[in-house]
């Protein structure tokens, strides 16, 4: 029988062994939001989910116990509330459901948390939170967002892009590998727009949110008009395996 890590499909007992044996806790955490005119508004469910699922194979596969919670589907999402389609949550309800969950596993015995970020408006707070659990909790609680964690692996798999962006090259990619009911093609031409959410001027160390709707009429931020199945399944690949070699890395949680 292959190795189950799914939080969801393991029973009370079969999780308390799971702590136990020290196993890691990955949490997607995700965004329900526009992604342009020819993705659905789950992408960062699906690609989120997938990216954890990936990487937790991995991980088992190196010997390693390890448990995936279900994905936190919504986020912080202001800057997407202009094209509608999409949920955003209050900064103070979305740490707390991160709290909760957390918290729970620290309960239940568990000494090792990955919060597996897949959207671009979490990260900052993502970050935080981390830091937050780690004191108040007294367990190791690591947080990133995965094209952050691992940009080395993404950028040389595009040929339009540097990185992953938003409804782009990358994120189209992959969904059209993992969920490809959930690509429009016949939108595909229109699936372009800025490569960068900064105005001219604005360095990368400078944060300042707006409304995607001023900066990109799409909605999209990069260029899907490049993007292919056979990327997606590569860029998948890539980054789990890197990101696995992250979190395996014993220096981490010492």
């Amino acid at each position: 029988m292959a190795y189950e890590f799914e939080w969801m499909r393991l029973t009370a007992e079969e999780l308390r062994a799971r702590a136990v044996e020290d196993a890691m806790v990955i949490i997607p955490i995700a965004s329900l939001e526009q992604h342009g005119p020819h993705l659905a508004t789950g992408v960062d469910i699906i690609l989120g989910t997938g990216v954890a699922h990936a990487t937790a194979q991995r991980i088992s596969a190196a010997g390693r116990p390890v448990v995936v919670t279900p994905c936190v589907w919504t986020g912080l999402a202001e800057h997407h509330m202009a094209f509608g389609g999409t949920v955003t949550l209050e900064y103070e309800s979305f740490a707390g459901v991160l709290r909760g969950i957390v918290k729970s596993a620290a309960r239940h015995g568990f000494k090792r948390v990955m919060l597996l970020n897949g959207h671009g408006g979490n990260a900052e707070a993502v970050a935080v939170a981390a830091t937050e659990f780690s004191v108040e909790f007294g367990i190791k609680v690591a947080g990133g967002t995965y094209w952050h964690v691992v940009p080395e692996v993404i950028g040389p798999l595009l040929e339009r892009q540097s990185g992953l962006m938003h409804a782009c090259e990358a994120e189209t990619s992959m969904i059209m590998h993992l969920r490809p009911e959930s690509v429009r093609t016949e939108r595909l031409a229109e699936a372009h727009g800025p490569m960068s959410t900064r105005v001219e001027g604005q360095p990368p160390g400078l944060a300042m949110r707006r409304s995607f709707k001023a900066l990109s009429p799409s909605g999209v931020v990069g260029d899907a008009r490049a993007a292919t199945a056979e990327k997606g399944e590569k860029l998948l690949a890539a980054i789990s395996a890197k990101m696995a070699e992250v979190l395996l890395n014993p220096k981490l949680w010492a």
